[in-house]
C-alpha cells in the first residue's frame, strides 16, 4: 500500500513551498506521502542476535514456500506463535509462495496482532486504512492498530498516527503538536519519512518551536536514509547555507541523488545549477537532459527551455543518450 494516496491532504495542512534564493524558481513542495507499504517482518533472534528459526531465515533468502512449510509447523507446536503468524500473513499479502489473498492475510494478521505482535497490527492497520480486496475500510480501526503497534515503538505506526493527526483529525482540525510528537518519535526509531516531517514542522514552526539547525539536522537524516524530498530540502539549504554551511557542490550532488530517483523538482533545480555553472561545471547538455525529465513530470520552465534551444545536433545526439542510460537504470 502506498503512502501516496493522503500526499496533497498533507500538503493542503502545511502548505509547504522551498526557494532556491534568487536564481532558482520556486515549486511546492509536499511532506512526505504518507501510509508506506508494510515491510517484512523483523526476524525473531536469539540470545547473541542469531536467528532463532529456519522459517524466517529462508524468507529472508527468497525460500518462501519452505518459509511458510516452518512458519505453519511453529503455529501448530504453538498456537500462540504470533511472529509466525505474521510471517504467514505476510506471505499471503505479498503473494509469495501462494496465491496472494488479502483476506488471508488479514485473518493471520489479525490473529498475530491479537496476541500483541506489533508489526501485524501495524500490517493490518495499514490494509484497513484504505481497505483491501476482502478486505473493508476502516479508519477507526486501522487508528486502533497504530496505536496499539506505536505504543511498541513500531516506527510506520508512529509515523502514521503523526499523519492522521494532520490530515484525519476529529473536527477537522489538524494538531500540528501531536503530529510533531509522533514524527519525532519515528524518527527516532529510524523512519526517514518521518525525520522528513520533522524536520520540515521544525523549519515552520508548526507545532514545535522554530528551529532552522535542527531541522536541517532532520532533513540531512532523511535525505541520507533515501527519501527524495529531504533530499531536495536539504540540498536547498545546502545552496543558501540555511541551518547548515553554505556548500553549493554539496547541494549539487543532492539535488543529483533525487534527481536520479525521478524527482521531477530535483531535476528542474540540478538543470539550473548546470545551466549556471553553480556546484558543478557549466553543462548545457546535461542542463537539457534533466530539464526534459522534469518537463516529462509536469514541470514547465521556460527560462531552461531557451538556455538549452541552440544545442548542435551532436549535443542533443548526446542528450538523448543521456536520457536513454538514465531511463535504463
Amino acid at each position: 500500500m502506498s503512502r501516496a494516496d493522503s500526499a496533497d491532504r498533507i500538503a493542503l495542512a502545511l502548505a509547504l513551498a522551498a526557494t532556491l534564493a534568487f536564481i532558482i524558481p520556486a515549486a511546492s513542495q509536499t511532506l512526505a506521502p504518507p501510509f508506506a507499504a508494510s515491510s517484512a517482518p523483523t526476524p525473531a533472534t536469539a540470545a547473541g542476535g542469531a536467528p532463532a528459526d529456519i522459517a524466517f531465515g529462508a524468507y529472508q533468502r527468497g525460500y518462501f514456500l519452505t518459509a511458510l512449510h516452518e512458519a505453519q509447523r511453529r503455529v501448530i507446536d504453538d498456537p500462540k506463535d504470533a511472529k509466525a503468524m505474521t510471517l504467514i500473513g505476510e506471505i499471503y499479502s505479498d503473494g509469495y509462495a501462494v496465491p496472494h489473498s488479502d483476506v488471508e492475510a488479514a485473518r493471520w494478521f489479525r490473529v498475530a496482532a491479537g496476541l500483541g505482535d506489533r508489526e501485524a497490527a501495524f500490517a493490518l492497520g495499514l490494509m484497513l486504512l484504505n481497505g483491501a480486496n476482502g478486505v473493508p475500510a476502516d479508519h477507526a480501526g486501522a487508528k486502533a492498530l497504530f496505536e496499539q503497534a506505536a505504543a511498541k515503538g513500531q516506527a510506520g505506526a508512529l509515523y502514521n498516527l503523526g499523519v492522521i493527526a494532520i490530515g484525519d483529525n476529529a473536527g477537522g482540525v489538524a494538531d500540528f503538536a501531536k503530529a510533531a510528537d509522533f514524527f519525532r518519535r519515528s524518527a527516532e526509531a529510524g523512519d526517514g519519512d518521518a525525520a522528513y516531517s520533522y524536520g520540515v514542522l521544525l523549519r515552520e514552526g508548526k507545532g514545535v518551536p522554530l528551529d532552522i539547525g535542527e531541522s536541517a539536522k532532520w532533513l540531512k537524516r532523511a535525505a541520507d536514509a533515501g527519501v527524495a524530498a529531504g533530499q531536495v530540502e536539504y540540498a536547498i539549504m545546502l545552496f543558501n547555507g540555511v541551518g547548515v554551511a553554505k556548500d553549493e557542490k554539496g547541494a549539487a550532488k543532492m539535488f543529483l541523488r533525487a534527481a536520479a530517483r525521478n524527482n521531477p523538482i530535483a531535476q528542474n533545480r540540478l538543470a539550473h545549477l548546470f545551466v549556471l555553472g553553480r556546484g558543478v561545471d557549466k553543462d548545457l547538455v546535461e542542463a537539457a537532459t534533466w530539464n526534459r525529465f522534469a518537463k516529462a513530470a509536469g514541470i514547465d520552465d521556460p527560462d531552461l527551455d531557451v538556455a538549452t534551444s541552440n544545442l548542435s545536433a551532436d549535443e542533443n545526439k548526446r542528450v538523448d543518450e543521456l536520457i536513454r542510460r538514465q531511463s535504463s537504470f
